[in-house]
């Protein structure tokens, strides 16, 4: 009796344990495909970090433009402004 079961144990194992290995490999697929996303996930991040920064860069090099050419209007707008001798006829 004791070897019918351990006969029907051991028969049992393969079954089961192909049942266990098929989880492992499916678990692993699962896994590497996961890992595989966020990778990509992570170029995403990096190229919109990238673009962000060069678009950041890009406006203040605007404003510093647009600042600078307040300041030489300003300037320019409380400089006195001379007038030719010739102008007034003398």
């Amino acid at each position: 009796m004791t070897g019918a079961i351990l006969i029907v144990m051991i028969v049992m194992t393969v079954p089961l344990s192909a049942i266990i290995t098929d989880h492992k490999r499916r678990m692993a697929r699962y896994e590497a495909d996961r890992l595989q996303d966020e990778i990509e996930l992570e170029k995403l991040k990096q190229q919109n970090f990238i673009a962000e920064t060069e678009k950041m860069k890009l406006e203040l090099e605007k404003m510093k433009l647009d600042y600078t050419a307040d300041l030489s209007v300003e300037k320019a707008s409380t400089e006195p402004i001379l007038l030719n001798d010739a102008a007034d006829g003398k």
